[in-house]
C-alpha cells in the first residue's frame, strides 16, 4: 500500500509538472498600445499653386480631455476654388520636451487612419494622399480641394485599427475627434 501512495504522489507530482510547463509555453495575449495623449492637434494647408498664404487651424486642450476647456480650437478658413496639401501634426504638449505624436502614428501607419467627414453644403473634397507599408491611406498628408463659397464642418477623426484596418472608418478606436468649422471664402 506504501509503494502505491509513494507512486500516485509522484504521478500527481509529474502531471503538476507538465501542466506548469504546457502553462508556461502559453504565449502572452499581446501588450495593448497604450494610447498617447494628444495636447495639439494642428493642420497646415499650402497652396499647391504656391500663391495663397499658407494656412493653419489650431486645436490646443493642454490637460487633455475632460479637464479644461480646449485654449485654441480655430476655424478652418481656405480660399474657395483652390487646391491646398495639408499635413497634420500631432503633439504632446503636457511633457517637456513635446512629444510627436504624429511620428509614431506614422510609424504604426498598419494601424492608423485619418477620416475626413464634410457636412452637407460645404464645397469641398479631401483626399488622403500617404499610404502604409500596405498600401492603404493614413491621411497625415491630404490634398483638399475647395469649391464655391460656402460654409460648415470638417470632422477629422484619427482611428486606432491594429490588426483590423481595411481603410474603412467604421472600424477600431477613435484616438481624437474634431469638429472644426470651416469657412471657404
Amino acid at each position: 500500500m506504501k509503494k502505491i501512495v509513494i507512486f500516485m504522489a509522484l504521478v500527481v507530482v509529474a502531471f503538476t509538472s507538465c501542466e506548469k510547463d504546457k502553462q508556461n509555453d502559453i504565449p502572452l495575449p499581446p501588450v495593448p498600445n497604450e494610447e498617447e495623449l494628444i495636447t495639439t492637434f494642428k493642420v497646415e494647408f499650402t497652396d499647391v499653386n504656391g500663391v495663397l498664404p499658407t494656412v493653419s487651424a489650431l486645436f490646443v486642450d493642454v490637460d487633455g480631455p475632460g479637464g479644461n476647456n480646449p485654449t485654441a480650437f480655430d476655424t478652418i478658413r481656405l480660399s474657395a476654388n483652390a487646391t491646398y496639401n495639408a499635413v497634420i501634426t500631432l503633439l504632446n504638449e503636457s511633457v517637456s520636451p513635446a512629444d510627436n505624436i504624429t511620428v509614431e502614428v506614422q510609424e504604426e501607419g498598419v494601424d492608423h487612419l485619418f477620416c475626413f467627414d464634410i457636412s452637407s453644403g460645404l464645397n469641398l473634397t479631401i483626399n488622403k494622399t500617404d499610404l502604409d507599408a500596405n498600401n492603404l491611406a493614413i491621411g497625415i498628408l491630404s490634398e483638399w480641394v475647395t469649391g464655391s463659397i460656402s460654409t460648415g464642418t470638417t470632422t477629422i477623426r484619427l482611428k486606432h485599427q491594429p490588426g483590423i484596418k481595411t481603410g474603412a472608418c467604421e472600424l477600431g478606436d477613435t484616438d481624437i475627434e474634431l469638429n472644426f468649422s470651416t469657412e471657404l471664402n
